[in-house]
């Protein structure tokens, strides 16, 4: 979808947690509806530009008010401080999101998570409960496994190339190789292998869509599996045939195809 001829107000803003400010980017379409706007949860190496097109084409398409921000450490937020901690992804929920919230006015609200994004807003939605009217994952991990390991040794061997690491600094700047590390160090580290969503998601009651390529390197369709029999509220998985990780990349418009109608009766 080409948005160059759509009418949109973007808005940059720059959002202060207790250890570092964030960047974040809101698209509110031309046409004002009361609806829930969508939050965007990035993957381990993305950032609020690495979405590309598809926050407007998403906006575009449902008429919400879209924003996506970059966690700390990624993007154009601050360095993060330290050592990425094995419990970021629970963190995310009563730290960065919860700034976003506050700073952003967000009161009710659908959360969209990409990758181990995904992970992040199935713990957003079970933290924020009371404001979240539907939660959609993206080639989300539910678990660590064989594959997820596997496919991570394989991108730590590309990168092990000088102009990778160039090319991530294209969006992360000086922060690249934290970005890097934070994922390999994380995902590969023996105590983070027991890491799992199984005892968040039964607290997910909002509707919930997942989203899922059937051949996504860095998980197997177990994953969505897992999310949709595990959630409490209502769901509805799709697993897209020969579609890899990144499937709003690769599949833009059969994604938002199928978000849009999901989203078409929540408020």
């Amino acid at each position: 979808m080409d948005t160059r001829t759509r009418a949109f107000a973007i808005d940059d803003h720059r959002i202060a947690t207790r250890r570092g400010s964030l960047f974040a980017r809101s698209w509110q379409p031309s046409t004002e509806h009361a609806l829930a706007p969508i939050v965007l949860f990035h993957d381990s190496l993305g950032s609020v530009e690495l979405w590309r097109d598809f926050p407007a084409c998403l906006s575009e398409r449902t008429g919400r008010r879209v924003i996506a921000y970059d966690r700390l450490g990624f993007g154009h937020s601050d360095p993060h401080p330290d050592r990425l901690a094995l419990d970021f992804i629970a963190a995310e929920a009563d730290d960065a999101f919860a700034a976003v919230r506050r700073a952003l006015d967000i009161d009710r609200f659908v959360l969209f998570g990409h990758s181990v994004g995904g992970g992040m807003a199935v713990n957003c939605a079970a933290r924020h409960a009371e404001g979240c009217v539907a939660l959609i994952t993206e080639a989300a991990q539910a678990f660590v496994e064989d594959r997820t390991i596997a496919g991570i040794e394989d991108a730590r061997k590309r990168f092990a190339a000088p102009d990778q690491i160039a090319r991530l600094a294209k969006r992360h700047g000086a922060k690249a190789q934290w970005v890097l590390d934070a994922w390999i160090k994380s995902w590969l580290a023996p105590e983070f292998a027991g890491w799992t969503l199984a005892s968040v998601l039964p607290r997910v009651r909002c509707p919930l869509l997942v989203i899922h390529g059937a051949d996504d390197e860095f998980g197997s369709p177990r994953h969505p599996a897992l999310i949709g029999e595990l959630a409490s509220g209502t769901t509805r998985v799709e697993v897209m045939p020969d579609t890899r990780h990144v499937p709003h990349r690769d599949r833009m418009e059969a994604v938002l195809s199928i978000v849009d109608s999901f989203l078409v009766s929540v408020p």
